[in-house]
């Protein structure tokens, strides 16, 4: 089979199309057949030597965890799913998942049904994502009616797909994007945008019940920023810097807590969230697809930070 190898850490030129041997399913697993994988902050970062890359250990190794595809085959033991089924998921992380090749094997439960008002490209986008999303905004906020959220970088592939979440939930919705963003995440279901280039969040907003941060700390200290528009007893989730000692120790000395984040597999949850999207409820974003071999140029474009939803690499 295809995959992306890299060899080392690197840019996205250490990104190599190579041959592999096609992975066999042990009992309870399936082969999938990939379509269409997704393309993620931490792919780029765990390629240069962030990210998960601690947990990959040294290269070679194959990046990719967003997989829409076809079950080609079930190991023993396996009920939930047969030969031909159309799957997606986000299987194994943070282990690793090689979604950057024509085959991927995981856990059956660890998919869901492909939502079936999607192609396979746009499937693709939604596992990582979405389930970052949901997990933060549900399991771990517990978001209700009336609530107030900010989201950070509302227009990337999470932020995106989380301001839809938080108004299904019925929160009230704050983002923060470039100014020519703000239209299309109104319609979204933002209530305020903020231009995080013209204008600190901090000055126009207040009263948050939750953030959600996807920049983190790295950026203009985003999370401790986040602190001051809080309400005692507020939550900040941050996602991709997690919480420093100084972070929780600012959010206690205000009245309000802080919590890192990391997001897991869920086939259950997976499976909700493709409910919303076949009922419209839940658009999905995809920016660019790219063919695998143009894995590289696919990093280099989501490295830029301007991305509008995701990025999409085709096996077909």
């Amino acid at each position: 089979m295809r995959a992306i190898i890299q060899a080392r850490f690197g840019g996205p030129e250490v990104l190599e199309t190579r041959g592999a041997p096609r992975p066999e399913p042990l009992p309870t697993e399936v082969l999938v057949r990939v379509y269409a994988a997704g393309v993620n902050p931490v792919d780029w970062k765990t390629r240069a030597g962030g990210g998960m890359a601690g947990v990959l250990g040294e290269p070679p190794f194959v990046l990719g965890w967003d997989v829409s595809g076809v079950v080609e085959e079930t190991g023993f033991g396996v009920t939930v799913w047969k030969p031909g089924d159309e799957v997606s998921g986000m299987p194994w992380f943070p282990r690793p998942a090689g979604a950057y090749a024509d085959y991927v094997t995981a856990p059956a439960r660890q998919f869901a049904r492909k939502p079936s008002t999607l192609g396979h490209e746009q499937a693709a986008a939604v596992p990582l994502a979405a389930l970052t999303a949901w997990q933060a905004l549900v399991d771990t906020a517990q978001v209700g009616a009336g609530q107030r959220v900010l989201i950070h970088a509302g227009a990337g592939g999470v932020g995106h797909l989380a301001i839809q979440f938080a108004r299904h939930l019925g929160a009230q919705v704050i983002t923060t994007a470039s100014a020519g963003k703000h239209a299309w995440l109104r319609e979204l279901g933002a209530e305020q945008t903020i231009d995080y280039t013209t204008t600190a969040f901090e000055d126009v907003t207040r009263d948050v019940d939750v953030v959600l941060d996807l920049v983190g700390d790295e950026h203009a200290s985003t999370s401790h920023r986040s602190l001051k528009v809080l309400r005692p007893g507020g939550l900040l989730i941050a996602v991709p810097s997690g919480v420093s000692p100084d972070l929780l120790d600012s959010a206690r000395a205000v009245g309000v807590r802080a919590t890192p984040f990391l997001v897991e597999p869920d086939g259950t949850a997976l499976a909700r969230i493709a409910e919303l999207i076949d009922r419209g409820e839940v658009a999905v974003e995809v920016e660019a697809v790219l063919p695998l071999e143009r894995a590289a140029e696919a990093h280099r474009l989501g490295e830029q930070g301007r991305t509008r939803g995701k990025i999409v690499l085709s096996l077909r």
